[in-house]
């Protein structure tokens, strides 16, 4: 670490940038003494609002009842970079390996989902800054260069606008030492996180959804044939019908507990910059970029010119342990900041105004399932692994149906039908996941894929930063 990097380290406030702002909303009251409801809803996040909310719009004069642990978006629905894929799968790449026979109809659903996404932020007045400005994937190495090139058919027979870069072509949206190729994607979106979140919070309350926040759920009985029965610190709350929105936290239901890792992830803003900083490197449009590492980055503008730089560690703790201590980092916040320079050499001395982790719901698959239990009376949506914004509309809306009894399109299709493979316990849960981050990284650096990777790809198992 060098000086310059401490320095720009210095005045860092160790919160998500995008929640520390005089908007942020009150929170809630708790849900104090029993109560009874149509839907209850656990989490608070974008999969429970979205959840909450198209169940209000299906029937208006259903009761529905949020509950939040903690305040709406405060987890991973408030710390994310804002990337807003029509991917469900996170990536053609990842859907074509797993799910070859319906590629084309994900990739269908998911550019539907995304219409009716932002469809439904214009409907809702949610201003959240909401935008396709598109993305530029970037190349490091030649091995990376020639897996974009690949790619480019690929995305273009399965629907996605997709167009290879190379020299001046690349340097018109940005320009680095490190990065000698990439692919310009024009259906990516990019917003503001935290907006998206208290937006969503504020059209569930106009639409009736009651919301009570700093109420955690420990507990759930689905024996009685009645109601089934949510514990709280202050009461119970019985439900006609149950989805759990719970992000990695505890899910309530014990056969979900090994279908998912928590994986930390990190992120520093800078100061704002001014025209002539950014111009510097190239980056006059708003479009987002990522890196095509396995340990990848993502890196996007702000609406007030600051480069948020995310991604590159992906940090799993043994015994999947999950705690607020864990989402600061100093050692990868200092990596980050050397990476970030070594990218912008004429960045190299602007200063970081926030540095924050938050934890991901990995799946051995990287991407969302869902289901039912409880004979049809439970149902969840989890496994978003951190490109899912955008998916967790789709997810919301699988629920309902399943909730519903309802075979829809959604419902049938093989991702959702199918579980991800779930993850072993310890210790062979943490021997695996860091051997495949040491083998990753190795990749990166030296291309090729080794043994354990190649047998990994095989299983239809998988790690991701």
């Amino acid at each position: 670490m060098t000086p310059s990097h401490r320095t720009a380290l210095r005045r860092t406030a160790q919160e998500p940038f995008w929640l520390d702002r005089p908007e942020h909303p009150e929170p809630l009251p708790r849900q104090v003494g029993d109560t009874r409801t149509d839907l209850a809803v656990v989490g608070g996040g974008y999969t429970g609002l979205w959840t909450a909310l198209i169940a209000k719009q299906r029937d208006p004069g259903r009761d529905v009842l949020v509950l939040e642990q903690g305040t709406c978006g405060h987890a991973a629905s408030g710390r994310n970079g804002g990337f807003c894929s029509p991917s469900l799968t996170h990536g053609l790449a990842n859907g074509l390996q797993r799910w070859p026979d319906e590629i084309d109809t994900l990739q269908r659903l998911g550019a539907q989902n995304l219409a009716a996404f932002e469809r439904d932020l214009d409907t809702h007045g949610i201003d959240c800054g909401f935008a396709r400005t598109g993305k530029v994937a970037v190349a490091a190495t030649p091995w990376q260069a020639q897996a974009l090139r690949a790619s480019v058919p690929v995305a273009n027979r399965h629907g996605e606008k997709a167009e290879y870069l190379e020299h001046d072509a690349l340097r018109a949206y940005v320009d680095s030492p490190l990065w000698s190729a990439g692919v310009w994607q024009p259906d990516y979106a990019l917003l503001d996180p935290a907006r998206l979140v208290w937006g969503l919070r504020r059209a569930c309350l106009d639409a009736g959804v009651r919301i009570v926040e700093r109420t955690e759920v420990t507990a759930i009985d689905t024996k009685p044939t009645d109601l089934i029965r949510l514990t709280t610190p202050y009461g119970i709350v019985g439900a006609r019908r149950v989805a759990l929105a719970t992000n990695i936290f505890p899910p309530l239901l014990r056969r979900l507990g090994l279908s998912m890792v928590p994986v930390y992830d990190y992120a520093l803003t800078t100061e704002p910059l001014t025209d002539d900083q950014l111009a510097a490197i190239g980056w006059t449009g708003a479009h987002g970029v990522t890196d095509a590492g396995n340990q990848f980055h993502y890196v996007r503008k702000t609406e007030d010119n600051r480069i948020l730089w995310g991604g590159y560690d992906a940090i799993y703790h043994f015994g999947s342990k999950v705690d607020e201590a864990l989402t600061q980092r100093p050692q990868t916040f200092d990596v980050l900041a050397e990476q970030f320079a070594a990218t912008f050499p004429p960045l190299a001395d602007v200063a970081f105004s926030h540095a924050w982790g938050g934890v991901i719901d990995s799946t051995t698959r990287f991407c969302m399932f869902a289901g039912t239990a409880a004979a049809g009376r439970v149902g969840y949506a989890l496994g978003f692994t951190g490109l899912g914004v955008g998916a967790t509309r789709f997810g919301a809306e699988v629920v309902l149906d399943l909730l519903a009894g309802t075979r829809s399109e959604r419902t049938e299709i093989e991702m959702i039908k199918r579980k991800p493979i779930p993850f072993p316990p310890e210790p062979a849960r943490w021997i695996g996941i860091q051997a495949t981050r040491w083998s990753m990284a190795r990749e990166d650096a030296h291309g090729g894929r080794n043994m354990w990777l190649r047998t990994l790809d095989r299983l239809g198992l998988g790690f991701d930063s």
